[in-house]
């Protein structure tokens, strides 16, 4: 088993404080510093899964997960932004070659999206009239281009599939063809710019329709053939435990600072709790990864573990933290500090629909 080491071990110091240097105002601003989203334009962390040839980074998935693990436990709202956009950016590998190079030739490429199936496609004229509204959307306020989910109708009908279900497929929209709802009110993450968007009797054309599954790739680099609900899951799930070690960090200095069995004992029973669930999840991360490598699917049996995997990484990087959170004092309670701020942002994560649900 490979060692996982602390996050700070994979993201260069001068990065840190770049990004640090910068946290509190972001807030403010409900969305990046432009300091921040210069940087993340320069290093291309957007484009994680963008391969090389498209000017992106093209990691493999366990070092992208070691990287945005990095960037969360740096700052919350830029990890989780980085991540939900860079996993908009993933699609790259299901678009036309005709729409991918338009969108991703931009010199300031971000794809922000949503996954809810809020929107309505009508087959009209050789493409798609569509009208919906999707109320969160990290990442709008930078983006220049969105995804959404729509059910689609064909003369009044909603069409299903075979098994009775609704036909849901995706869509790409460009910047200037939606309307941005600046509704973010979060107690956390509020630098995420996570604003709502709508589009209202929108005609898109056929090639900006795309379906989420290795068949339907165009582009064949392994990460295409990685399935979407375990890609989802692993990524999120990083985010929790990257702030989660924060948070056991600012606790550690606060530990050094006063004499407080109390926390002295329960923060060692964190660390230690968190360092496990981290190494089961790099470890499965790993062996899921070498079937894709070797050009094999991912079995349902282990897609099941992956999601109990990442599930009980982000439950316990809530819990250990909220068992740490009384021994802290007023410190951690004034939204002006680092560590409440922390806080705040891993509560606001943790009610992503995808770790509550059976």
């Amino acid at each position: 088993m490979k060692v996982i080491r602390h996050p700070s071990e994979y993201i260069a110091s001068n990065l840190v404080q770049r990004i640090r240097n910068h946290a509190a105002e972001a807030e403010l601003l409900k969305k990046l510093h432009p300091a921040q989203l210069s940087l993340i334009h320069e290093q291309k962390w957007f484009q994680l899964f963008v391969p090389e040839t498209c000017q992106g980074l093209g990691l493999s998935l366990p070092d992208a997960l070691r990287l945005e693990e990095s960037l969360a436990w740096t700052d919350g709202s830029l990890g989780w932004t980085v991540t939900l956009c860079a996993g908009a950016g993933w699609f790259v590998g299901f678009l036309t070659p005709e729409v991918a190079s338009t969108v991703f030739n931009h010199p300031m490429v971000c794809i922000a999206g949503s996954g809810k199936s809020s929107g309505v496609a009508e087959k009209k004229n050789g493409g798609y009239k569509i009208t919906g509204h999707w109320p969160h959307a990290t990442g709008a306020a930078h983006a220049t281009a969105f995804t959404a989910n729509c059910t689609i109708e064909e003369n009044g009908i909603q069409l299903k599939k075979e098994d009775g279900i609704p036909d849901i497929r995706s869509f790409l929209f460009l910047k200037n063809e939606v309307t941005i709802h600046h509704h973010w009110n979060s107690i956390g993450m509020k630098a995420t710019g996570s604003f709502g968007f709508e589009v209202i009797e929108l005609w898109v054309p056929e090639n900006r329709v795309f379906q989420i599954n290795s068949e339907e790739a165009y582009l064949q680099s392994p990460i295409y053939q990685y399935p979407f609900m375990s890609f989802a899951e692993l990524t999120l799930a990083v985010n929790s435990s990257g702030m989660a070690i924060r948070f056991l960090d600012l606790c550690q200095i606060l530990s050094a600072q006063t004499v407080n069995p109390a926390l002295q004992s329960c923060l060692k029973t964190s660390l230690k709790q968190l360092a496990e669930c981290r190494d089961q999840f790099y470890q499965i991360t790993e062996n899921s990864w070498e079937y894709c490598l070797k050009r094999e699917p991912v079995s349902t049996e282990l897609m099941t573990r992956i999601s109990v995997c990442s599930k009980k990484l982000a439950i316990t990087a809530r819990r250990v933290v909220d068992e740490l959170y009384p021994f802290c004092g007023m410190l951690a309670a004034d939204p002006e500090t680092e560590i409440n701020r922390v806080w705040r942002n891993l509560h606001s994560a943790s009610q992503h629909s995808l770790f509550n649900r059976n």
